[in-house]
C-alpha cells in the first residue's frame, strides 16, 4: 500500500496501516483490526482524490491487502477535485471526492470506462466538518451560520466582533483580527462547507457553492493536513476541515436551529440518513441530496459525504473486479468500523450500505 499524505513520509504511514497500530486522531485509541475476505484477486488498483478519506483508506487498503497479498492498493489524496480530473483522464482506477460528479464531468468521457458507460459515485465515508480554531483561552465557542458565513467571507473580522460576543456570553474574547484558513485546492469539503453557507445565510454568504473557496479572505493552504497545520500555526486562527483532521484544535459548536450541538458523527449520519439519493443520475449513482437545514436535535447538517468514483463498466475487466472487491470491503461492516476509530467518522447505515452494495455489483 502506498498512501502519499502532506508533510508525511510515505513509508511511515504505510507501515501504520499494515500493522494498524496508528493512534486515531481524534479518540487517542487503535483502530481495530479488521481484514477482507480472502479472494484470488491480484493486480494494482490505483486511487487518487479526497485528503478528507486519507486516513480511512489507509486503514480500508491495509485490511484489504492483508486478505488479498497479491493486490497492492495505491491511494493518494491530492483532494477531491484532482481524484476527480485524474479518474476522467484514466489516471486513476477510482477517484475518491467529496462532492459527487458534476452534470458536466457526466457529459464528458471517461478514458478509463467502457464505451457509453459513465463514472457513478458510490457513497463510503461519512464525516462531519469541524469549524476548528485556535484561540487562546476560548473554549466551547458558539456559532451561527450567518457568523460563520461573515467570518469566512471576510465581513466580520475580529474576535470580539458583536456578533460573536451576542452568542458567547462570559467568553474572552481577543481583540485580535481573525486570520481564515481556507482551502487552496479544488476541495469537496469546501464544496460541503460553501453549500451549507449558501442554505443557511444566503444574506451573508453571496456566493453559490463552489468546490474553490469563493472570497480572498485569509491564507490558503493545500489539503485537510495542510488546513490543520496553518491553523495550529496561526494564533487567532480560524478554518474549516475534516474532523479527521482537527486533532489539536478546539472546535466550535454550531447552532442548528434554537440549540447549539457539539460535533458528533451520530449527528451527521442522522442528516445523511435523512436526506434523499439525488435525482436524474447515471444507472447505479448513488450521489445523495444532503438537507443541510435540518434541524432536528442533534443534527450536525455541515456534513461531507465522500464517494468512490468508479465506471458502470471499465474497459479493464481486470479493473472492474478489483474495484468490485475492494468497495465492497470498503463498505463492510468491520471496515467502516475501523475507519469510525481512526478518523471518527460515521459508519453507513446498513440501508445505505446494501444500497451502494446493489450498485457495486453491477459494475462490468
Amino acid at each position: 500500500m502506498n498512501l502519499k499524505r502532506l508533510g508525511v513520509p510515505v513509508a511511515l504511514l504505510a507501515a501504520a496501516a499494515i500493522s494498524l497500530t496508528a493512534c486515531a486522531s481524534n479518540e487517542g485509541s487503535s483502530p481495530a483490526t479488521t481484514t477482507a475476505k480472502a479472494s484470488n484477486l491480484s493486480g494494482t488498483l490505483n486511487g487518487i482524490g479526497s485528503s478528507a478519506q486519507g486516513a480511512a483508506q489507509t486503514v480500508w487498503a491495509a485490511g484489504f491487502q492483508q486478505a488479498n497479498p497479491k493486490v497492492t492498493i495505491n491511494y493518494d489524496p491530492q483532494g477531491s477535485g484532482a481524484g476527480r480530473k485524474s479518474f476522467i483522464s484514466g489516471a486513476a482506477d477510482f477517484a475518491g471526492s467529496d462532492a459527487a460528479l458534476k452534470t458536466e464531468e457526466l457529459s464528458g468521457t471517461f478514458a478509463g470506462c467502457a464505451a457509453n458507460s459513465k463514472g457513478i459515485d458510490l457513497p463510503v465515508y461519512i464525516s462531519p466538518i469541524a469549524i476548528a480554531y485556535n484561540v487562546d483561552g476560548v473554549k466551547d465557542l458558539k456559532l451561527d451560520a450567518a457568523t460563520i458565513a461573515g467570518i469566512f467571507s471576510g465581513k466580520i473580522t475580529t474576535w470580539d466582533d458583536a456578533k460573536i460576543k451576542d452568542q458567547n456570553s462570559g467568553a474572552t474574547l481577543p481583540s485580535a483580527p481573525i486570520t481564515v484558513v481556507h482551502r487552496s485546492d479544488d476541495s469537496g469539503t469546501t464544496q460541503n462547507f460553501t453549500e451549507y453557507l449558501a442554505a443557511n445565510a444566503p444574506d451573508v454568504w453571496t456566493k453559490p457553492a463552489s468546490q474553490t473557496f469563493p472570497f480572498q479572505v485569509g491564507d490558503a493552504a493545500k489539503g485537510t493536513s495542510g488546513v490543520a497545520d496553518a491553523t495550529k500555526n496561526a494564533k487567532n486562527s480560524i478554518t474549516y476541515i475534516d474532523e479527521s483532521g482537527s486533532a489539536g484544535l478546539s472546535i466550535a459548536q454550531l447552532k442548528v436551529g434554537d440549540n447549539y450541538e457539539k460535533i458528533s458523527a451520530d449527528g451527521a449520519a442522522a442528516v445523511v440518513a435523512a436526506s434523499p439519493i439525488a435525482s436524474g443520475r447515471e444507472t447505479n449513482d448513488l450521489a445523495i441530496q444532503i438537507d443541510r437545514k435540518d434541524t432536528t436535535k442533534g443534527a450536525w447538517p455541515l456534513v461531507l459525504v465522500s464517494y468512490v468514483i468508479a465506471c458502470q463498466e471499465y474497459k479493464d475487466s481486470a479493473k472492474a473486479d478489483l474495484v468490485k472487491g475492494y468497495v465492497d470491503y470498503v463498505i463492510s461492516g468491520d471496515a467502516q468500523k475501523a475507519a469510525a476509530e481512526q478518523a471518527g467518522s460515521a459508519p453507513l447505515s446498513s440501508d445505505l450500505a446494501d444500497k451502494v452494495s446493489k450498485a457495486v455489483a453491477g459494475i462490468k
